[in-house]
């Protein structure tokens, strides 16, 4: 009998895939994209102020930018001699939103969301413990809500984060909790865990989150949960604007309209009518 043949690696990873030193890493570009993702976090910034919150020279942090912006990834402004996130960042992230039959199955629906409320439909997930939305159809209304994709929102103050804190346990709750903590954006933020327990027993019971001015003063968001085959909450998604339109005498009406339009996403997944 001939010596047993070694296992096949997996394609797309190296022989040293299972190292987990930092060897494995590569620095510079690890400092590049680190630079892109504080860009990202800004909506036009000087050299030297993203240099500070990048913790980069401003001499990397130039050279960074400056190959970036031969991608299109990022753009120079020269009026305000401010950078900004280019055209090419937004191509390669759509592939990431594209690649989720969710985004697919539920922008039909977002747009029908959108005409029977009058309002901005919005889709989100979570990511590490915070919503990133991901999709949004806007209301041509002049004052409306906007969050532009991959925009991440703390969960105890969102509506889509709500809904989907509803949906998991204690346990992943308390851990999300402690790693973000409850900061307050206004007084009505809930900031205290007994609160914020209290009221996803609330939303699990009606179906549907408020986000009752608890993040932005003036504005009020009405979200449900979309699950997929297993039964589990996948994203989250509902309608925002602000309070004068999205009055406390229409959230009720309009939480049955989210929550019955969520549940046509989450029939269209092949989780549970």
């Amino acid at each position: 009998m001939g010596e047993p043949k070694p296992a096949k690696r997996r394609r797309g990873r190296p022989r040293a895939f299972h190292d987990q030193t930092e060897a494995r890493t590569i620095q510079s570009l690890d400092r590049a994209l680190i630079i892109l993702e504080t860009l990202a976090r800004g909506d036009g910034v000087s050299l030297s102020e993203l240099a500070e919150r990048a913790g980069q020279s401003a001499t990397t942090t130039y050279r960074v930018l400056s190959t970036f912006e031969r991608h299109a990834m990022t753009e120079f402004e020269e009026n305000g001699q401010l950078w900004y996130m280019g055209p090419g960042a937004f191509r390669i992230g759509s592939v990431f939103a594209n690649r989720t039959d969710t985004l697919r199955i539920a922008r039909p629906i977002m747009q029908n969301l959108m005409r029977q409320t009058g309002e901005t439909a919005n889709l989100g997930i979570e990511r590490d413990g915070q919503v990133m939305f991901i999709s949004q159809v806007e209301t041509p209304e002049t004052i409306r809500a906007f969050f532009a994709p991959g925009t991440l929102s703390l969960m105890h103050a969102s509506g889509i984060g709500k809904a989907l804190l509803a949906q998991y346990p204690h346990e992943r709750v308390r851990e999300i909790v402690a790693r973000h903590g409850l900061p307050r954006h206004n007084d009505r933020t809930i900031t205290d865990e007994d609160a914020l327990l209290e009221d996803l027993d609330r939303i699990r019971r009606r179906g549907y989150a408020i986000d009752d001015e608890e993040s932005t003063a003036g504005m009020r968001c009405v979200a449900a949960t979309i699950r997929n085959i297993h039964d589990e909450a996948v994203a989250g998604l509902s309608v925002s604007g602000p309070s004068f339109r999205l009055t406390r005498a229409r959230i009720e009406a309009v939480g049955q309209t989210v929550r019955d339009m969520a549940a046509a996403a989450t029939r269209a997944l092949g989780g549970p009518g």
